[in-house]
């Protein structure tokens, strides 16, 4: 194979003999040239940004700059450079924060050598994607249109999770509703129904789908654009993208919380908004839908059993970590002849409502019903504007959540 054809691989280790390892394991792959090696973060980055490589190896624990921190760094220097994370422990804490910082891998030490070659010729063939989608962006900075959500701010695609802790409080009309909202001709919107046993999301909608996050989730280490267009349904009326849930409730155990969350990453790479409906217990899979979260709408009702799970939800978010300004509190099927008023709500739990959705039973079951959500058959109601107002507020928290963030976190 030409050398120009080869994947150039940087290999990044505090310790001598690693680094000799791995390039004496990668000197069989005919496919694989190292072209560098790095003993530390610092130099990594440097070394990165003179080679230009396609993979860059790293190890996680370095003395002077961790490897997670100088994958961040080398992503936004060199944006199509993939990074393969190695380390000893197999941490689903630091896999997440691997995949947050732009990794493309994350392998456990030491790798076997059919594992290391498997993962980097993935990570090549990624590479050389991410070249040619840079080589056909225009001079305004957009990516080709045929792509969706291939433009600049889809690569920093935001995750809204839709959540509630008691069942029966209208997530999933919200987050279909909210779907219809977020999107317009400049935002690709995706939805996920993460109600992996009996998810309601293609009902509400009147789809039929054919595919499922099953046919996603094992190949979840080699996604391409495509495949995602092959397995999401496209809702006709709209345009949104769905991502159904498993068509059986004893297929849900197939769904791997750690692999749904390397799919949610990669899928913020292609669409600008991710409306994730979840269901009310607290599995692996909607644990790592609320950790990956950009925003979290957490629904409740003026009923006692609500209210207390949701006070519940709120001290388990602050021992998780899960910081309050990540939470938009909204209060659903809103009626005045209550007592329970979103004030007494606000002053009891310390945390704001920031948006009322008013009560209608009868037009909301005939809403779902039909699969004709309120958007779209009654625009005008103050179901649909209450909706369109929390879809605004959503949009200016976060891109005050945005403004607010330093330009390099770490």
């Amino acid at each position: 194979m030409p050398a120009q054809d080869k994947i150039r691989v940087l290999i990044v280790d505090d310790i001598d003999e690693t680094r000799e390892n791995i390039q004496r394991l990668l000197q069989f792959d005919l496919n694989i040239e190292v072209v560098g090696t790095a003993r530390n973060g610092k130099e990594a980055i440097q070394t990165a940004q003179q080679i230009k490589p396609d993979v860059v190896i790293m190890d996680i624990n370095m003395p002077d700059m961790d490897g997670i921190t100088a994958t961040e760094a080398i992503r936004q220097k060199i944006p199509y450079a993939q990074v393969v994370i190695l380390s000893v422990q197999a941490d689903p804490n630091y896999m997440r924060r691997a995949m947050l910082a732009g990794a493309r891998d994350f392998l456990t030490k030491p790798p076997s050598i059919d594992e290391l070659t498997a993962a980097i010729n993935r990570a090549g063939a990624m590479a050389s994607e991410e070249r040619t989608k840079a080589a056909t962006t225009t001079p305004s900075g957009s990516a080709n249109p045929s792509i969706p959500g291939a433009s600049a701010a889809a690569a920093h695609g935001k995750i809204i999770v839709i959540y509630s802790p008691k069942g029966g409080t209208g997530c999933t009309t919200i987050s279909t509703n909210m779907a219809l909202a977020i999107k317009n001709d400049k935002n690709n919107v995706l939805l996920v129904d993460a109600s992996i046993q009996y998810g309601d999301v293609c009902a509400f909608l009147n789809e039929k789908p054919k595919n499922s996050l099953l046919d996603l989730i094992p190949r979840v280490d080699e996604l391409e654009v495509e495949i995602i267009e092959d397995v999401a349904t496209k809702h006709a009326a709209s345009g949104i993208h769905i991502l159904a849930a498993p068509s059986r409730p004893e297929l849900a155990e197939r769904v791997d919380s750690e692999q749904f969350g390397k799919l949610l990453l990669y899928l913020k790479q292609i669409y600008n908004y991710i409306i994730i409906d979840t269901s009310s217990f607290l599995n692996d899979v909607v644990g790592s839908a609320l950790e990956l979260a950009d925003l979290i709408i957490l629904v409740t009702t003026q009923d006692i059993p609500s209210i207390k799970n949701s006070v519940q939800f709120l001290n388990l978010a602050d021992a998780s970590g899960i910081r309050r300004e990540s939470i938009l509190f909204v209060m659903n099927q809103f009626d005045k002849k209550y007592s329970i008023s979103p004030e007494k709500v606000k002053e009891s739990l310390k945390q704001d409502i920031v948006a009322t959705i008013p009560f209608d039973d009868r037009l909301v079951k005939t809403a779902i019903n039909r699969g004709i959500p309120l958007l779209i058959d009654n625009r005008a109601h103050p179901i649909s504007k209450a909706i369109l107002s929390l879809a605004e507020i959503i949009q200016q928290h976060l891109k005050a959540k945005e403004e607010k963030a330093p330009p390099s976190p770490r």
